[in-house]
């Protein structure tokens, strides 16, 4: 007879039948801690109620956010990138490209869309950093070119929302590029009297910061958004001094007239149509 005997007792349930907790239905904030569900948090789009922290989002919660009814055209959602390079580092760009083409559902690292924000026309072209960290390629360039002629053409304003690691290294000076091409371009819609505003969020780094991201008619950053061209560590190396804390947030920008004004997301639109308006004039 075994000396040990293993005693059962209250509630005993197979693992075939055992229930799991659904994925994504909550969310803890980063920044308090303090813990939501998954659809209060959308109906506040992605900002904490406690601590106004706002919550990385991408194109799609953005165009829902604009656009009068979710209505929008999507253009240029035909444009691929191509490994013109040949380039592999731990696998080649044209995996990576795939996987990400099949995570996301996008064809790079920019949508576009044209639609009305309270009656005015307005052209969108946001980034997506779920999309190899959002990062600047050779579609994310022409995009924004062919969104600034299609502004041109229908006189409708631009906005476009940087999020982004900056230039995309797999593209090489294919990527590096696109910094005087998207320059060179909004001169044309300077010259067409269009406005363009740029909404910065986070984080907005690299060569996306020094080019079209600050090339805006009006500069504006949602609250706490990271903002610089260089980590703080090269920044320090290469100055050779102590630098002040949150150098690159949202905030220090905005004290030291880098940007107009910060919006928060819950005032993006209305925000945004004051704007229109005004410039309409």
């Amino acid at each position: 007879m075994s000396w040990f005997k293993r005693i059962k007792q209250g509630i005993s349930t197979s693992t075939s039948e055992k229930k799991e907790a659904p994925d994504g239905l909550w969310h803890k904030c980063p920044n308090c801690k303090k813990t939501v569900t998954v659809k209060d948090l959308k109906e506040s789009l992605y900002v904490c109620d406690k601590c106004n922290f706002h919550n990385r989002i991408n194109s799609k919660e953005y165009f829902e956010i604009i656009f009068d009814n979710n209505e929008f055209e999507e253009l240029f959602s035909n444009i691929y990138p191509k490994d013109m390079m040949g380039f592999t580092d731990l696998k080649p760009y044209n995996a990576r490209l795939k996987d990400a083409q099949r995570k996301t559902g996008l064809s790079d690292a920019m949508r576009v869309g044209a639609g009305k924000v309270n009656g005015y026309g307005l052209v969108v072209s946001c980034m997506d950093f779920q999309f190899i960290g959002g990062s600047m390629g050779s579609v994310v360039g022409e995009k924004i070119a062919r969104s600034i002629d299609y502004a041109i053409a229908n006189r409708m304003g631009l906005l476009i929302i940087s999020k982004s690691g900056g230039a995309r290294m797999m593209e090489s000076a294919f990527s590096l590029m696109q910094m005087a091409k998207t320059s060179a371009k909004l001169t044309q819609l300077a010259d067409a009297k269009l406005p363009y505003i740029s909404l910065m969020t986070d984080p907005t780094t690299g060569g996306v910061t020094a080019s079209y991201a600050m090339l805006g008619d009006i500069n504006t950053a949602e609250p706490g958004a990271l903002i610089g061209f260089a980590g703080p560590r090269v920044i320090k190396e290469t100055i050779k001094k102590d630098l002040p804390a949150g150098f690159q947030s949202a905030e220090f920008l905005l004290d030291h007239g880098f940007l107009d004004f910060i919006t928060d997301r819950k005032e993006l639109k209305q925000r945004l149509a004051t704007l229109l308006e005004l410039f309409s004039k």
